[in-house]
């Protein structure tokens, strides 16, 4: 078998996803694009199937199933924080402000990394915590690339509106004045993935004594740039 591992029924597994990769196929299929036994076909399929690696379709014919994007997204997840704490990093380095990195999950929008400030005070999220999507600039990042009938639920008791969001699309980047917390001024840009779509929001966050009534005049540039670096890293990387 060419590609061997030496272990034998791993190898011929995947050689049953690797022909489900050009889409639905029948177990006659399977045997044809294979090679396999049709008895060897129909286990390993079978075997698949019960963990969710190969799924049915309307058809009764195999493929590919829902726990390869599960597991396609945590390594994007894993690929998106390991690309985006350098830049983390540097982002508040240069701003001496502590930068952020969110991601939506559900109705509520998620700190999945950080870098904090090392000294004085320290306007911080901790990583893990959940933040509303009512509220805030990421949360903000985050809708305004929603399909529209998304967006409009997410308006629902928000603090900002949909022209805020009209004008988040147009200058690519928001900010936000106590709106999540009094005092505390924020401003954040999308991070994109494969085909343009948003899949995190950068931010830094801080009094707003530093970031002034107008975050972004102050912050807008090298949060942009912090985004538009990690969002061409994960291009590369795809």
């Amino acid at each position: 078998m060419d590609n061997s591992s030496g272990v034998g029924v791993l190898d011929k597994a995947v050689l049953v996803l690797n022909a489900l990769e050009a889409g639905p196929a029948s177990l006659a299929q399977l045997v044809t694009a294979t090679g396999l036994a049709r008895p060897t076909a129909h286990r390993l399929a079978v075997a698949l199937e019960h963990h969710r690696i190969v799924h049915r379709d309307t058809q009764g014919r195999f493929i590919l199933g829902p726990r390869l994007a599960e597991l396609a997204v945590a390594a994007g997840e894993d690929r998106l924080l390991a690309i985006a704490q350098p830049v983390l990093t540097q982002l508040r380095d240069l701003t001496g402000e502590s930068a952020q990195l969110y991601r939506r999950q559900g109705d509520a929008r998620v700190c999945v990394a950080a870098a904090e400030r090392s000294s004085g005070l320290r306007d911080t999220v901790p990583v893990g915590a959940s933040l509303p999507m009512t509220a805030g600039s990421a949360a903000q990042v985050l809708l305004a690339w929603e399909e529209p009938d998304r967006l409009h639920r997410g308006l629902r008791g928000a603090k900002f509106t949909a022209a805020t969001l009209a004008s988040v699309r147009r200058r690519g980047w928001a900010q936000s004045i106590g709106e999540r917390e009094p005092g505390v001024g924020s401003v954040s840009a999308p991070v994109r993935g494969n085909g343009g779509r948003v899949i995190a929001a950068i931010s830094v966050s801080g009094p707003l004594e530093r970031l002034t009534r107008s975050p972004g005049r102050v912050h807008a540039g090298p949060v942009v740039a912090a985004a538009e670096k990690i969002s061409e890293a994960m291009r590369r990387s795809s």
